[in-house]
């Protein structure tokens, strides 16, 4: 049994009910859904397919095969967690979400892959015949990976966590380049898993490349003009009727700061193209209601 569980497998079909057909394969007998089948069976076809457990430990046999396999990875997205367990990530079967163990999750319980968040993952048999996600190891990305050129260098990278260090964080980005970033380039911790927005701060001779989670300087919104931004934002529609040639006292009691640093901020805001205004009113832009507010 353990040679054909979480693998493809061929067997023949040798009953059915009102749901579905069932298959042997080398003594074992898999479930079939018969809304997978369009033509009907007949008893003595063949059928192959990739055999499973259920969620109702039930031996089951698909034709939806999943690209992730033994020895077959790919990134698998994260469907839930359970804290004495692991997490589980769905790989496209119907009726059963694939564990991966916490023995293979950081120590750290908040760099754990969090639900959306996605794992590059193979599948692996247990002594009992259970299905695991095997998480890729740095043999596997060094494969996958591609190399960058110097072209790369202050472009902005997405990527996706695989790797947490004390020493810093691996990522591999969307375009399949590896990348590292520095504990100095990031102003928390990402999760394993988790998908980020970087910039590239370097690159090395091998073509991996050293990346910054921190926002350019002319790019990062704090203080005054974090306060402004955030009102706008949870304004209904999204403008105020505040400008520089506002009267400082009205100022003063709606933002708490004074006109001097209501300029500044707004200035800042402006130079970002977060904001536009005229003689009334302030308002978001298209960029600025786009952007999240932190």
């Amino acid at each position: 049994m353990d040679q054909i569980i979480g693998r493809v497998a061929a067997g023949k079909v040798t009953d059915e009910n009102d749901g579905y057909y069932f298959v042997q394969i080398e003594g074992a007998t898999f479930q079939l859904d018969k809304n997978e089948i369009k033509k009907p069976l007949q008893l003595g076809s063949n059928f192959r397919g990739f055999t499973y457990e259920n969620e109702s430990h039930k031996m089951q046999i698909t034709r939806n095969v999943p690209k992730i396999q033994i020895d077959h990875y790919g990134f698998a997205e994260v469907v839930g967690f359970k804290h004495d367990l692991g997490i589980f990530v769905n790989i496209g079967l119907p009726n059963k979400d694939v564990a991966v163990s916490l023995d293979d999750l950081p120590t750290i319980r908040s760099l754990w892959p969090s639900v959306g968040d996605h794992l590059m993952i193979a599948l692996k048999i247990d002594k009992k015949g259970r299905i695991w996600g095997q998480i890729a190891d740095e043999e596997i990305f060094n494969a996958i990976a591609k190399p960058a050129n110097n072209k790369m260098m202050n472009k902005n990278v997405q990527a996706t966590v695989y790797r947490d260090k004390l020493a810093g964080t691996k990522v591999i980005t969307d375009d399949y380049h590896l990348g590292f970033v520095h504990p100095n380039e990031r102003d928390v911790e990402p999760r394993l898993g988790q998908h980020v927005a970087g910039r590239v701060i370097g690159v090395h001779p091998d073509g991996s490349l050293n990346l910054s989670l921190k926002p350019r300087a002319y790019e990062a919104i704090s203080g005054d003009a974090a306060m402004i931004f955030a009102v706008l934002k949870h304004s209904e529609s999204g403008q105020l009727p505040y400008t520089d040639k506002s009267d400082p006292k009205a100022i003063k009691k709606f933002f708490g700061i004074s006109k001097g640093q209501f300029k500044r901020a707004v200035g800042a805001l402006l130079k970002q193209r977060l904001v536009t205004e005229d003689e009334q009113f302030l308002k978001l832009t298209e960029k600025g209601i786009a952007k999240v507010v932190e």
